[in-house]
């Protein structure tokens, strides 16, 4: 893995924990199908994809 992979896949972690741990209703909802946007889009090794994902998702959670 290159570092920017390695980069993206420590923040998938991230933000699937605080997707997961965000108490259920419209916010955990919306993070939740971002998440899994991003990882179609990491799945297709499309890291810029991924990364505006993840920022939406950590984003629907705020």
């Amino acid at each position: 893995m290159t570092p920017k992979q390695t980069k993206t896949a420590e923040k998938m972690t991230s933000v699937k924990a605080a997707c997961v741990n965000a108490p259920a209703g419209t916010k955990k909802d919306a993070a939740m199908k971002h998440y899994h946007a991003a990882e179609k889009a990491h799945t297709a090794k499309n890291d810029a994809e991924t990364n505006k994902e993840l920022d939406a998702a950590k984003h629907a959670l705020a």
